[in-house]
């Protein structure tokens, strides 16, 4: 990954290794599935370009290594295994989002600024719903978000949050933090959750949709790249974090 410094971020006893770079307000960008990618770095740089400092921190999987059947197996199976992500658990915040939170504080601290902007892809996608918890995340972007993994009705709906956290979730959103939304309308991994937001969030809920031409649509950022998608990302970004 060139240009990008390496480190580690520690919080409560879990760690896991960040990359970044660029100069300005900060966003935290989360991988999807496998890892961080050629395209998810080429969004990534994209962002920075547009004037941010970027941290990418990597939960899964590797860097620089495009995906492969077997590789997403790989991610697959750890995300589905390990205790900081709640893959099927309904109302339910995923564990790593506490980890985020203090990363996202620990940069603000740093960097300060207008506040921190979160964006989330695939698995992670609704991370940076829960990071909202502090008011300090002022741009949160959940793109084709897919935990819990949905199955069944249930599970297509859920938001992968505690009712106490969507709860200030929704408070947040009625004071005048907005967020974006970006999926495919075919996406089944995805499931009810953009309905889901439009009743949770309201007005404050922007969703940006674009209609599926194949069964494989879903990554809206990076592998089924939707220049107009990322437009409105980084777009979104400026309007709340300069």
């Amino acid at each position: 990954m060139f240009g990008w410094s390496r480190s580690k971020f520690l919080n409560d006893g879990l760690t896991h290794e960040t990359f970044r770079k660029g100069n300005g307000p900060a966003v935290i960008i989360v991988h999807e599935i496998p890892g961080i990618t050629p395209a998810v770095e080429k969004f990534a740089n994209e962002v920075v370009d547009a004037g941010f400092t970027v941290v990418m921190p990597l939960l899964v999987g590797t860097t620089d290594k495009a995906p492969s059947g077997k590789y997403m197996a790989a991610s697959m199976i750890k995300i589905c295994i390990s205790r900081e992500f709640t893959t099927m658990a309904l109302n339910k915040t995923s564990p790593i989002i506490g980890w985020l939170r203090a990363l996202a504080k620990h940069l603000r601290a740093e960097i300060g600024g207008k506040g921190v902007g979160a964006v989330g892809m695939c698995f992670s996608g609704g991370f940076a719903l829960g990071m909202m918890l502090d008011d300090i995340v002022v741009a949160p972007v959940l793109s084709q978000p897919s935990l819990p993994f949905a199955v069944g009705a249930k599970r297509s709906a859920d938001l992968n949050l505690s009712p106490q956290d969507a709860g200030r979730v929704a408070q947040r959103a009625s004071e005048g933090c907005q967020v974006l939304g970006l999926r495919f309308t075919g996406d089944k991994l995805v499931g009810t959750r953009f309905a889901e937001l439009h009743k949770l969030l309201g007005d404050a809920f922007i969703a940006v949709e674009f209609e599926s031409t194949a069964k494989s649509d879903h990554s809206v950022l990076t592998e089924q790249r939707q220049e107009l998608g990322v437009q409105r990302v980084i777009e979104f970004l400026k309007l709340k974090l300069f």
